[in-house]
């Protein structure tokens, strides 16, 4: 493992440099706790004795949308990533359990590393890359135990939020365990998480869900009460072998759930405010549930036909993490021809009129769907072959409703 400074890219160096320039300034946070274990793969926050507009002076692009809480948001020209620049506090209280009452700036590191949730995040870089770390954190980093900094159950009514943290940071690979103090503490202040917006839950609930020890993490929120306290009307299942993927974690989380994937995605819009394009997938998944595996030749050639790629491959970690065997259906797909004409209809409307004497309307559009799919099914490749099919398919006089399609399930 290098030195710190070995991390730091030229960008990270320029702003340290520009804020020296004025005052004093100190790395804090997620990338000093992630430095002292291998490579940073966080952005690097900045806490410093300079105030807000004294930062946006010395970097005219910033953005002062947290200004009133000391955060400024440093962009340089050129360089995509940003900065949270915090002028160093000394808080009130927190009366609403999510923002301080009042916030006074002030001139003393460890005084700012105090007002801190957890130990392993109470920890800074000085200008010469000395650790300060008044709290242990290094220790406890080394351990993997998540502990507060100071009082529990003060660290924890300051800011609902840090309920869901603990658990996050319990479902990654260097936490191992929660100092008792702060899991009794967590399991008391449950109720905080009601003073907190469902979008900020709904954020680090999936970031749970996408870390390595998610069903660790998972366990235990439900065990102590938190699922229940955000998803009230969930019908949870908590013992599931879990992935990388969170959209399909959260799909197995709701694999027990008695509702169609349009009612649960529904219920989860309004609990966690989720995207509409992770809501679809797990509205897919959850209806899929008790779809069976493809094992012909042809029902593969329509899954894979049908679905995008990385949504076959999420069915496939949603079905293993129910409990499904998959190895057959991996193994098979993975041997299986790619379709010798592609995934689009050889024959076209136009072509398809001119031998049906069928305007353009549904009953049109579900003959060249029914087409389309037996095509893939038998991977045919000449447009004769496809147009044979119309002398063997009862077309003329059957229900086009219940024609099938290039769909799955």
């Amino acid at each position: 493992m290098g030195v710190p400074s070995d991390y730091a890219s030229e960008g990270d160096m320029q702003v340290l440099r520009g804020l020296r320039s004025k005052g004093k300034a100190w790395i804090v946070g997620g990338w000093v706790r992630e430095s002292l274990s291998g490579q940073p793969e966080t952005d690097m926050d900045i806490a410093t004795t300079l105030l807000p507009n004294e930062v946006k002076q010395l970097f005219p692009l910033s953005l002062m949308y947290g200004a009133e809480y000391g955060t400024v948001v440093v962009r340089l020209e050129g360089q995509e990533k940003n900065w949270e620049v915090t002028t160093l506090r000394s808080e009130g209280g927190y009366g609403d359990g999510r923002r301080p009452d009042n916030v006074e700036f002030g001139d003393n590191i460890k005084q700012d590393l105090s007002r801190r949730d957890f130990t392993i995040n109470a920890m800074a870089y000085d200008s010469n890359w000395e650790p300060i770390d008044p709290f242990g954190g290094v220790a406890d980093l080394e351990n993997g135990i998540l502990r507060s900094v100071g009082d529990a159950g003060e660290r924890l009514s300051e800011d609902g939020l840090r309920v869901m943290r603990a658990y996050r940071f319990l479902a990654s690979e260097k936490v191992k365990s929660m100092d008792s103090e702060l899991r009794d503490a967590v399991r008391e202040n449950i109720s905080m998480l009601s003073q907190v917006s469902k979008e900020r839950i709904g954020y680090e609930l999936m970031r749970t869900l996408a870390s390595p020890n998610a069903s660790v993490a998972l366990s235990f929120m439900h065990n102590d009460g938190v699922i229940g306290e955000i998803l009230p009307e969930l019908q949870v299942d908590s013992n599931r072998l879990l992935c990388n993927d969170y959209v399909v974690n959260l799909a197995i989380m709701c694999g027990g759930d008695s509702r169609s994937g349009g009612n649960l995605s529904g219920m989860l819009r309004e609990s966690l405010k989720l995207s509409k394009d992770d809501l679809r997938e797990i509205s897919f998944l959850h209806d899929s549930r008790d779809a069976p595996l493809p094992s012909k030749i042809s029902e593969m050639r329509v899954f894979r036909a049908a679905l995008p790629e990385l949504r076959q491959n999420r069915f496939i970690l949603y079905s293993e993490g129910l409990g499904r065997d998959v190895d057959l259906l991996k193994r098979s797909l993975s041997e299986l021809a790619p379709l010798r004409s592609g995934n689009s209809p050889i024959v076209d409307g136009n072509t398809l009129s001119r031998f049906t004497g069928l305007e353009p309307g549904p009953r049109m559009g579900r003959l060249k769907g029914m087409l389309h799919r037996i095509q893939v099914e038998n991977d045919l490749i000449d447009k004769d072959e496809v147009l044979d099919l119309l002398e063997e398919l009862d077309w003329k006089n059957s229900d086009h409703t219940g024609w099938p399609s290039l769909s799955w399930p």
